[in-house]
């Protein structure tokens, strides 16, 4: 998974997942079939393992719906901030994939809108609940506001892949948040 995380699908060759996995190019293959199989468990692994952090986050139910987004984002800069290597961040995998390959490979496309579904569903009624309990004070449909914390968060992934200090970065979520409230 963080070989394809750290090169991409294209640039991942099938030496660098030979020995990423410890296994000969006949063992991968009788593994995995191709290394598209392989990508897409990688891709899965990490789905469900991010969205799988991110929901604890939202599920947190003992703080108000904006701190939950809050921490949510602290916890998205502070991955950010330990992947980093030389000033750049390896970004999102989700991300990364998206605009490498969701263009023109329908079924990695269907994967990600279906994660990406997800997110924005469980993102959406915690706005809601937030809206309710007036920890947001923006009126504008939980959805919508929902599909722009997910574009926000991409776009902080890209920016640290880009090499944006974690100061812009803080400064990215800090608007977001202030757009909510």
């Amino acid at each position: 998974m963080r070989t394809f995380w750290a090169n991409g699908y294209e640039s991942t060759s099938t030496r660098d997942l030979c020995e990423a996995l410890g296994l000969d190019r006949s063992s991968v293959y009788n593994a995995f079939t191709n290394k598209r199989e392989l990508f897409k468990r990688a891709l899965t692994r990490y789905m469900d393992a991010t969205t799988a952090d991110q929901l604890r986050i939202l599920d947190n139910h003992e703080l108000p719906a904006i701190e939950r987004i809050r921490a949510l984002f602290a916890k998205i800069l502070q991955t950010e901030a330990e992947n980093r290597r030389d000033g750049y961040g390896l970004g999102c995998l989700t991300v990364n994939t998206t605009m490498e390959l969701a263009g023109r490979d329908p079924e990695i496309a269907l994967m990600l809108d279906r994660d990406t579904e997800y997110r924005v569903v469980n993102l959406s009624a915690v706005i809601g609940s937030g809206q309710r309990e007036g920890s947001i004070g923006s009126t504008r449909d939980p959805a919508e506001l929902a599909r722009f914390v997910n574009a926000v968060i991409a776009g902080i992934r890209v920016a640290a892949q880009g090499g944006a200090a974690d100061a812009t970065l803080e400064a990215i979520a800090a608007t977001a948040l202030d757009a909510l409230t």
